[in-house]
């Protein structure tokens, strides 16, 4: 067996070994080395990640966890390809947030959620391969940053908006080039490659080694995991030729009607045109190859009408 292959992929793990408690180690380890804080699962949440559909391997994984002051915190793994994956990292967190507290309750029982964005695919420009962003006030005119002062006063206790709101990850896994020298990079490595260092001590690695090699794995969970492989390359495949045509297309409609018309509107125009074109394609190609209507409007962003009648 390849070094490549030795040890499962993690998104497949996450939708089918790690929700086992004995497997939590794992996402232990990952949003650990990412929050560097120290974290404890209390449970696996339930989420579309745990629904066993034809579109299980476009899933989220959500858990409840303890940080090291013994708070609890909401975790969001999505490892999804959209078309409009800003708005669906938006969604899932709010969704996240509106699911796991009671109607009536308390504003103060609000959970911290930390959204970790695994992407497999290219998204947005930039040089680095780990985002980070987080909600912060700054005065339009003075350019300084609200601080909320926490205070204890007739029972009441602020609480400063990096303790609240919402904190963002995007690993953008494929930009990942360089030789794993940190134990955030070897998280990367694992997620883009398979590979785990044999000597390895970083937090839920250590664990990975152990709980996710092939080999465990019965031959019906091996054949179902190498035709997730197979499922996985072919989308990659029809993806990038559906946007090379778009673009194509896009810029030989949009240079002959810049050209026409003397103007950049023409071109952007056919651009985006080209664009669309490509993606209905993409999704013409899904339908015919049976796959469900509902993945290929999350997939694709077109809607579901506009499917039917392909």
């Amino acid at each position: 067996m390849s070094e490549l292959n030795k040890y499962i992929r993690f998104d497949w793990a996450a939708k089918r070994i790690l929700r086992d408690k004995a497997n939590f180690g794992v996402l232990e380890g990952l949003v650990t080395v990412l929050i560097k804080e120290p974290v404890k699962i209390v449970e696996i949440l339930e989420s579309e990640g745990n629904q066993d559909t034809a579109s299980s391997k476009f899933n989220r994984v959500d858990v409840m966890a303890k940080n090291s002051k013994g708070e609890l915190i909401i975790v969001e793994i999505q490892l999804t390809r959209q078309l409009y994956y800003l708005e669906r990292i938006l969604f899932g967190v709010g969704k996240a947030l509106t699911d796991h507290i009671e109607i009536g309750d308390s504003y103060q029982n609000v959970k911290k959620i930390y959204s970790i964005n695994i992407l497999y695919f290219d998204l947005g420009e930039g040089e680095d391969y780990v985002y980070h962003g987080q909600t912060r006030f700054t005065g339009i005119h003075t350019g300084d940053t609200l601080k909320i002062t926490a205070r204890e006063k007739n029972g009441v206790n602020l609480k400063a908006p990096e303790d609240i709101f919402p904190e963002y990850y995007i690993i953008r896994v494929n930009e990942f080039d360089k030789v794993a020298s940190t134990p955030l990079d070897e998280w990367i490595d694992y997620l883009k490659s398979g590979h785990i260092k044999d000597d390895t001590t970083t937090p839920g690695l250590k664990e990975a080694r152990k709980k996710l090699q092939c080999m465990q794995m019965s031959e019906k969970e091996r054949r179902a995991y190498y035709r997730h492989l197979e499922n996985l390359m072919t989308e990659h495949d029809v993806f990038a030729a559906a946007r090379e045509e778009g673009l194509e297309e896009g810029r030989e409609a949009g240079l002959a009607e810049g050209r026409a018309e003397g103007r950049a509107e023409g071109r952007a125009e056919g651009i985006n045109e080209g664009i669309q074109e490509g993606v209905a394609k993409v999704a013409k190609t899904m339908k015919v190859n049976g796959m469900d209507v509902k993945t290929i409007s999350a997939m694709t962003g077109l809607s579901e009408k506009e499917i039917e009648v392909l």
